[in-house]
């Protein structure tokens, strides 16, 4: 879920997608759902040579199983919030959860 949240807060981002097949997509970070499946807008490919095909797409869905890379740019990255959430998740979890203390 850190992902997620963390991606969440791009929306309206200019990113750039690289896919496992190679292709390069770059546009605005529309949404993001929680299998990281991302919509992006004013979509433009940037080998447009290699990939005339997809010189008219604008709008596109990318299922988050085919992206290789998500590029942002380093201005839009909290390092300081993403480092705290990151500790936060990988906490050691209570050995005292669930379990009664017993009185000597």
């Amino acid at each position: 879920m850190l992902f997620y949240s963390f991606f969440k807060t791009l929306t309206g981002k200019e990113v750039a997608l690289e896919l496992k097949n190679g292709v390069v997509l770059t546009g605005t970070l529309h949404s993001v759902d929680q299998y990281l499946n991302v919509k992006l807008s004013n979509v433009q490919v940037v080998d447009s040579n290699k990939y005339p095909q997809l010189v008219s797409l604008r709008n596109c869905f990318v299922r988050g199983s085919v992206i290789r890379y998500i590029q942002i740019p380093s201005s839009e990255v909290d390092t300081e919030l993403l480092q705290d959430a990151a500790r936060k998740e990988n906490a050691p979890k209570s050995s005292t959860t669930g379990k009664r203390k017993e009185k000597a």
